[in-house]
């Protein structure tokens, strides 16, 4: 057994039980509300078969009911399968096979979804709307303490290389993610966090982790809306919001002239490298943009930029979290100078113990993350781009963020994608997708000319309406060959 601590939202509702929980729409709810709306739901779900280290996977949208449900299930001690909404039955069922799942629980917008994956994997699945209104009830046992080394929760990862794998995160591995933040960005006595971003993803599940360790109440939003974002920022009840760079450029369009409330102290932008006229946008209307870097395997950010290095450092997705350290490995195994690129290896309290079904593949008890970048002279790490993305264009290295960051500077572009693709002369040449408005093809590739090194400039420029993105809403690079059927 691990170290044990006291189970988070008991504790929390003890400590503080009149302060806010959760937002959501026109509605709120106490630590205490929350904690009698868990306690009841425990005893709904706990004839469902659901008890210690069962693994129970959840199909939900970002509602009440699902951070409610999320409690009770850590409340039982069941291993959560975070599934992501937005797959086909297809792609859901490979993921409940592979992580053994025979529970399942969802919102009935995704019925249909989960009568097609009835077909084909032997499940019991319940929606969540029918547990809520039953009158059936039992005793259930809710767990008073927490073991940090024990699993609470298991993501697929984006699957942009490959078939998706379970990352386990422990409780441990939420509690140091949700430390390492508070020592970086502080906590304040009137902050509010606002989650936009979808509660089966990382990004969104620390946030109400957050909440109940420190106290702070979450203002929940179904889908995002850049709209009703910027009213909430404007309102001065938020502080802190999670992005990434495609909901913070749609915020910025919303917002034009005007400006976010004094309270507003954190716009923590992850989700990859931002590009720097997104970030100087930003510094010249003063929107405190913190850049950040982490992924599913670090139970959120791991390394963030603090605030008094947010305009020096500009492009940087800053140092470690404090329980965290970070090192440049080169392709020879050894470690790599200042702004020596080579691939990011972390380590710390907050990383995976390890895929499911798969062993761990720590060296030294190092996370080799298989993105690429460098740290600088002050130990600042530069994020360049995933190593699976990397263009190698006669025989030099071309990274598509350094080229979609400049194709983003000019003032018609709105958002770009670049991926690789095979050429006969250089092996891989690049090729640009972007959204804005229209212009001749030839007047971005001067604008390139002017900016780039003469084998980075994208061989096409292609203006579409939309780009491939993820559930978290990152650019899937691989989608964008899809694009170029017959614009070769």
């Amino acid at each position: 057994m691990g170290e044990m601590i006291p189970n988070w939202l008991l504790q929390r509702a003890y400590l503080t039980p009149e302060r806010t929980a959760l937002v959501f729409n026109e509605r709120s709810w106490t630590f205490l509300e929350m904690k009698d709306r868990v306690y009841e739901l425990v005893m709904r779900i706990n004839g469902y078969s659901v008890s210690r280290h069962s693994r129970v996977a959840i199909l939900v949208k970002n509602r009440p009911t699902t951070v409610f449900l999320i409690h009770a299930l850590q409340s039982l001690g069941a291993e959560i399968v975070f599934l992501n909404s937005r797959l086909t039955a297809t792609e859901i069922s490979y993921q409940i096979k592979d992580s053994g799942t025979d529970i399942l629980f969802f919102d009935h917008d995704f019925y249909t979804t989960v009568k097609e994956l009835e077909n084909s994997v032997d499940l019991k699945a319940y929606s969540i709307d029918k547990i809520m209104s039953s009158s059936q009830k039992n005793t259930g046992t809710v767990r008073s303490d927490f073991d940090l080394d024990e699993i609470c929760s298991i993501m697929y990862t984006s699957g942009t290389t490959g078939k998706p794998k379970g990352v386990r995160q422990t409780y441990g591995n939420h509690w140091w993610s949700a430390t390492g933040s508070s020592l970086n960005l502080g906590i304040q006595e009137n902050d509010a966090w606002l989650c936009a971003v979808p509660l089966f993803h990382i990004s969104g599940l620390s946030i109400l982790m957050r909440s109940v360790i420190y106290g702070i109440p979450v203002y929940l939003m179904e889908e995002f809306n850049e709209k009703h974002a910027n009213s909430l920022l404007q309102s001065g009840k938020v502080t802190i919001m999670s992005v990434v760079s495609a909901m913070l450029n749609r915020m910025l369009l919303d917002l034009q002239d005007e400006t976010y409330h004094e309270n507003f102290r954190c716009m923590l932008l992850g989700g990859g490298p931002a590009p720097l006229p997104l970030l100087e946008k930003c510094a010249a209307k003063n929107i405190p943009v913190f850049q950040s870097y982490g992924m599913t395997e670090t139970a959120s950010q791991i390394v963030t930029l603090s605030p008094e290095d947010s305009f020096t450092k500009l492009g940087s997705a800053g140092k470690p979290l404090f329980p965290a350290q970070i090192k440049i490995v080169r392709t020879d195994g050894k470690t790599a100078d200042a702004r020596e690129t080579g691939e990011i290896a972390l380590k710390g309290p907050n990383i995976t113990p390890g895929y499911l079904n798969q062993k761990q593949s720590l060296q030294d008890g190092w996370f080799l993350t298989g993105d690429l970048g460098y740290l600088d002279e002050d130990g600042f790490l530069y994020v360049q781009d995933r190593r699976s993305d990397l263009i190698i264009s006669g025989g030099e290295n071309v990274y598509p963020a350094e080229i979609e960051a400049v194709l983003m500077a000019h003032e018609a572009i709105d958002e770009a994608g670049v991926v690789g693709m095979s050429d006969p002369t250089w092996g891989q040449v690049a090729y640009a997708f972007v959204v804005g408005k229209e212009l001749l093809e030839e007047e971005l590739l001067q604008f390139c000319r002017e900016r780039l090194a003469s084998y980075k400039i994208p061989k096409r420029i292609i203006r579409v309406k939309e780009l491939p993105r993820n559930a978290a809403n990152k650019l899937v690079r691989e989608k964008l060959r899809l694009l170029i059927e017959g614009k070769k």
